[in-house]
């Protein structure tokens, strides 16, 4: 049988040193830096998306539209508006936004079509009007 100094000396033998212990308190803190710095790492590498939302218009499409156009030859060239006016149903807004997944990059283009009586009246927007605009295609 062992006795009770015998005990005590196994025990203070399976003790780590104080030097131990702060050799694995470094280590643990080593590779928890690392783990984090490589995580940190990685999420740059991570690939975004482009959104884009609303309508994409081309110029060429804009350029087909004239003053005193219905409503319907507006909707054949352009499509649907992405926003109906609730309060006013002869201002449309055709609205496209993208955002750039990669970058912080926002795009925002917007045309706004004034309807009198059916007919287009007024066009503004990022969009440069046609010469022709002004010249309704019943001419």
């Amino acid at each position: 049988m062992y006795g009770i100094g015998q005990l005590q000396a196994n025990y203070v033998r399976m003790q780590p040193s104080s030097e131990n212990q702060n050799n694995m308190k470094y280590k643990k803190l080593a590779i928890s830096l690392l783990v984090l710095a490589s995580l940190q790492a990685c999420s740059s590498w991570i690939y975004r998306i482009d959104i884009p939302q609303g309508n994409y218009l081309d110029q060429k499409d804009v350029d087909k539209l004239r003053i005193e156009m219905s409503k319907e030859q507006v909707v054949y060239i352009l499509g649907q508006p992405v926003v109906n006016d609730p309060f006013n149903q002869d201002k449309w807004y055709y609205v496209y936004t993208m955002k750039r997944g990669m970058s912080d990059e926002h795009i925002r283009k917007e045309l706004i079509i004034y309807f009198d009586a059916g007919k287009i009246s007024k066009v503004e927007g990022d969009f440069t009007l046609a010469e022709t605009f002004n010249t309704p295609l019943d001419q």
